[in-house]
């Protein structure tokens, strides 16, 4: 195993700070919120990966940026963990104390929650109006994969290319546990600014970072996984997408408890994202290889195999 290009490492940290503390300045200077700016922020990681690729190595496709053919099925994966997750951790939050099941509530405007904001004039918050439970969950749900792999996707591939392609390709020399780890720290980090200003943890922003930290090194196992197996970085986009477009109905339908707990990207949402990481762990951990992404010789579209072993290496998984 090769180690460590310092080269690109450097490039792709170096642009991600500065085109990141490009904005944060922006926001300082202009008193502008980081959170109106946080659409511009999401793609500071691909533009710093698109910079790396630029330089050189890795090439865009070494980095993920390729259909995921023969492995089409991973795309599915992707979409469903996060839903799983998420109603998962919505089932362990119906058991804590002091957190109600509010069937009736609509996760796509906020609806009968705390969380509705009605516009000027109005009664009720801006959005379509859903049917009772458990239609309102079905409808959520459709709602969740139709955003989160279009608009949201669009968003989320902002950050998947330079945090699943770029870093990931570069770290690959620490493994999948190690490189998932410094992937999860960085990109935990990187929330801090938004954090800070109350998104997610309004009523705990110092702590939030640090909850948001701990948020992102449990999923980043999951994240990871499913961008090997697809072999491409549109696997860890669909998960993210999917998972911002879906997130909210936690905090419909199980209301009550501390917004540090109940979220999903809170205790609930970190315990079930380490679960899925034991899962990982138990079933077997994919290799990761600095040429993960890249067809085998010889190989038209996919690996032939069904997915049986990544492609680029004979060791792997």
């Amino acid at each position: 195993m090769t180690g460590i290009d310092r080269r690109s490492l450097a490039t792709f940290l170096g642009t991600l700070a500065v085109l990141s503390g490009t904005i944060v300045a922006v926001s300082r200077l202009a008193g502008v919120s980081m959170l109106a700016l946080a659409p511009a922020y999401m793609f500071t990681p691909m533009l710093a990966g698109i910079a790396t690729c630029i330089v050189g190595p890795p090439s865009f496709e070494a980095a993920g940026l390729r259909l995921p053919r023969g492995r089409f099925r991973w795309l599915a994966v992707a979409v469903a963990v996060p839903i799983v997750l998420v109603l998962l951790g919505t089932a362990i939050s119906l058991g804590l104390p002091g957190v109600e099941f509010v069937p009736d509530a609509n996760p796509l405007t906020g609806e009968g929650t705390q969380f509705a904001q009605p516009q000027d004039g109005e009664a009720t918050p801006a959005g379509p109006s859903l049917p009772g439970w458990p239609w309102n969950l079905l409808i959520s749900i459709v709602a969740a994969v139709v955003f989160g792999v279009t608009i949201n996707g669009v968003f989320a591939f902002g950050e998947e290319f330079g945090w699943r392609g770029v870093f990931l390709t570069e770290l690959a020399p620490l493994g999948f546990w190690g490189a998932s780890a410094v992937i999860g720290l960085c990109w935990g980090l990187w929330h801090a600014p938004v954090i800070l200003e109350g998104y997610n943890y309004p009523n705990y922003p110092v702590v939030g970072v640090g909850m948001m930290t701990a948020a992102c090194l449990a999923m980043s196992p999951v994240y990871t996984y499913v961008t090997i197996e697809a072999k491409s970085v549109l696997a860890p986009t669909a998960l993210h997408g999917t998972f911002n477009a879906f997130a909210a109905t936690m905090l419909v339908f199980a209301q009550g408890g501390s917004e540090l707990v109940v979220n999903p990207v809170g205790a609930v949402g970190i315990a079930v994202f380490g679960l899925a990481a034991v899962g990982i762990a138990l079933t077997g951990t994919p290799a990761l290889e600095g040429d993960w992404a890249l067809p085998v010789e010889g190989e038209a579209g996919g690996d032939g195999r069904d997915g049986g072993t990544l492609e680029g290496s004979p060791l792997e998984e």
